[in-house]
């Protein structure tokens, strides 16, 4: 009679299953991903939804490694932020708690200097 069974977690208050993208961040990322296609520099991108992070990686050619990656991890939220933005060689270019800031650094790429 020591047998002890666990109760299941109830939906409320179990940890996610997955880690995602909700819609408004989805659109800002692949605005800025049409607009980088557009521009000549980014051709393919794949998505990866785990249980601690979301991450978004934009390829120069299928084949490679990607040249960016922008990542999603809530449990980073309360510290240096849970947008975290990773170069071509995986070194982080920067960190941050809203998506706007992170993205800003790519966003820069895309100005062009304009002559009268």
């Amino acid at each position: 009679m020591n047998n002890v069974v666990p109760l299941p977690r109830g939906p409320h208050r179990s940890a996610p299953q997955q880690i995602g993208f909700d819609r408004l961040e989805l659109g800002r990322i692949l605005d800025l991903y049409g607009r980088m296609v557009a521009a000549g520099q980014w051709r393919d991108y794949a998505m990866d939804f785990g249980r601690d992070a979301a991450s978004f990686s934009a390829f120069r050619r299928a084949a490679e490694r990607p040249q960016v990656r922008i990542e999603k991890c809530p449990a980073l939220r309360s510290r240096q932020g849970m947008w975290t933005l990773f170069g071509e060689a995986g070194q982080v270019l920067k960190r941050g708690h809203d998506l706007a800031g992170v993205l800003s650094l790519l966003e820069r790429r895309l100005l062009k200097i304009v002559e009268d």
